[in-house]
């Protein structure tokens, strides 16, 4: 393809709308990730937010390039009770199944607070290759139903290349100050599991032909955020008011 015939008006209109939309998508991602890499070590965290991100991204691109095989996940495989299920669908619930499943176990260590185990001994700390495998696992989930996606608002191959690069780089330079933010409010953290599991149940009611729009989903969280961060800010005033001793 001619690089003129990239940059058109529709081609340029659906980049800025590819683009906006991965990065909306990829808040799952970064909110997932905050919650992994917690259990790593200090210096090894940031090694594997650049890690997640960049295998999400090379996910992305590897897809598109087997766009032809990519399309059969579409068709149906079998049926259950009428209902189609196709490979896409199967990815969606297995997917969905493990992000319920992973999110409501977070929840229940950290609301129990499960740092150790019986005898007294401290749980084992999370080991860097099995964190980020956790990490590509879900990157995957969401690798393919982003392309899907983007695959049906643009046609052109070189753009939607283009809008997953820009996207990672955004995401890149955006994810460190939130999950930054995520891991120093640990209700923050409650909150964003909480968003997790909500995702995970779209993911399967997807994956059974369910459409449930995310912008309801993206708007509780983002009023629970708001509400949240209002109640940050009124305990930060609060403890710099409070009388020092003397």
């Amino acid at each position: 393809m001619d690089i003129g015939e990239i940059f058109t008006a529709a081609n340029l209109i659906g980049l800025v709308t590819l683009v906006a939309l991965e990065v909306v998508l990829g808040i799952d991602n970064i909110i997932f990730m905050a919650i992994q890499v917690e259990k790593l070590p200090p210096e090894q965290r940031e090694r594997a937010r650049k890690l997640g991100l960049m295998a999400a991204g090379g996910m992305r691109i590897i897809l598109l390039l087997f766009i032809g095989l990519l399309m059969k996940l579409t068709a149906d495989v079998f049926t259950i009770m009428g209902h189609g299920i196709s490979g896409k669908d199967m990815v969606l619930i297995a997917g969905g199944g493990y992000l319920l499943w992973h999110s409501v176990k977070e929840i229940h260590e950290k609301v129990k607070g499960h740092t150790h185990i019986p005898g007294g001994k401290l749980r084992p700390a999370a080991t860097f290759g099995r964190v980020l495998l956790s990490i590509l696992m879900i990157d995957l989930v969401f690798s393919i139903d982003s392309v899907l996606t983007a695959i049906g608002m643009v046609k052109s191959i070189a753009v939607m290349v283009i809008a997953i690069l820009i996207s990672v780089g955004v995401m890149l330079l955006a994810s460190g100050a939130v999950i930054r933010f995520i891991q120093k409010h640990k209700t923050v953290q409650i909150l964003a599991l909480a968003f997790l599991v909500l995702i995970g149940v779209l993911l399967v009611a997807e994956g059974f032909e369910q459409h449930v729009s995310k912008g309801y989903v993206y708007a509780a969280v983002i009023f629970a955020s708001a509400v949240e961060f209002l109640q940050i800010r009124a305990d930060q005033h609060a403890h710099q008011s409070e009388p020092r001793p003397s």
